[in-house]
C-alpha cells in the first residue's frame, strides 16, 4: 500500500507532510515532536476537528479502524480495563480467543485472570491478540515495546515478525527507537518536523544514511554496526 499523500494543517502551519510507502514492514522513526503520532492519528481517523487532514491511500482496501485497521498502543495496562476478565475483553467466540492466544503463546489460564495480575508482557500479548482478532490487513503500532524490559522488548518483537511473516498483513511501527525499528522492519521512513529525511530498505539506510539526521539517529542508538536480533 502507498500512502500517496498524509498532510496535516492546524492553523494554516502544516504540521505533517509526508509519502511512504509500505511494502511489509515500515518502521516510522524520529524523535519526538515529529510527527509519528499525528501520522497514526490519521490513518486511524482519530485526529481532533480542529486539525485538517489529507490522507491519499494507494492500497486494495479502505482504511477503517476496527476492521481493516488495528492497533496496538504503547501501554498495555491502559488499553484494558482492569476490572474486567481478560475473556470479558474480547468481542469474538471463547474457541477464537483461545485460537489467538496460542498464536501468541499465552496460556488459556490467564483469561479467567484480570489485567493487574499479568505481567507487562503478558498483557501486551494479549493487546496483540486482539488486534489480530479484526483479522487487520494493516497493523498499526505505537511504540509497544517501550514500556517493557530489555528481554521482554525482544520476544515481543520476534513475536510480531513471526506472526507478520505468517498472516501477511501490512505492518506500520512507529517507534523512535533505531535498534527495534531493525529488529522489526524491513523499511524504514524517518521524518523530522513532519517531512520525510529518508526512507528507504532498512539494510541499506542503516549502513549508508544520506541524511545528517537520520546518521545522527543511528549514532545514538547504536555503538557498533550491528542491527538484528
Amino acid at each position: 500500500m502507498v500512502v500517496k499523500r498524509l498532510n496535516i494543517q492546524l492553523e494554516s502551519k502544516t504540521l505533517v507532510d509526508i509519502t511512504f510507502e509500505i511494502t511489509s514492514s515500515l518502521a516510522l522513526v524520529g524523535q519526538s515532536g515529529s510527527g509519528k503520532s499525528l501520522t497514526l492519528k490519521a490513518l486511524l481517523g482519530m485526529l481532533p476537528s480542529s486539525m485538517n487532514s489529507e490522507v491519499k491511500i494507494d492500497a486494495d482496501f479502505e482504511l477503517e479502524a476496527g476492521k481493516n485497521v488495528a492497533f496496538v498502543p504503547q501501554n498495555p495496562f491502559t488499553a484494558l480495563s482492569p476490572l474486567t476478565k481478560i475473556k470479558h475483553q474480547f468481542f469474538v467466540a471463547p474457541e477464537e480467543i483461545k485460537s489467538l492466544f496460542k498464536r501468541v503463546d499465552l496460556e488459556e489460564t490467564l483469561l479467567e485472570r484480570f489485567p493487574p495480575e499479568l505481567s507487562g508482557g503478558q498483557l501486551q500479548r494479549v493487546v496483540i491478540a486482539m488486534a489480530l482478532s479484526l483479522h487487520p490487513k494493516l497493523l498499526l503500532l505505537d511504540e509497544p515495546t517501550t514500556a517493557l524490559d530489555p528481554t521482554t522488548r525482544v520476544m515481543i518483537l520476534k513475536l510480531l515478525k513471526k506472526l507478520q511473516k505468517e498472516l501477511g498483513f501490512y505492518m506500520l511501527f512507529v517507534t523512535h527507537d533505531m535498534y527495534a525499528a531493525s529488529s522489526l522492519c524491513e523499511d524504514i521512513c524517518v521524518i523530522k518536523e513532519g517531512n520525510v529525511m529518508e526512507f528507504g530498505p532498512m539494510d541499506r539506510v542503516l549502513q549508508s544514511p544520506q541524511n545528517s539526521y537520520t546518521k545522527v539517529l543511528i549514532d545514538a542508538t547504536f555503538a557498533n554496526r550491528t542491527f538484528r536480533i
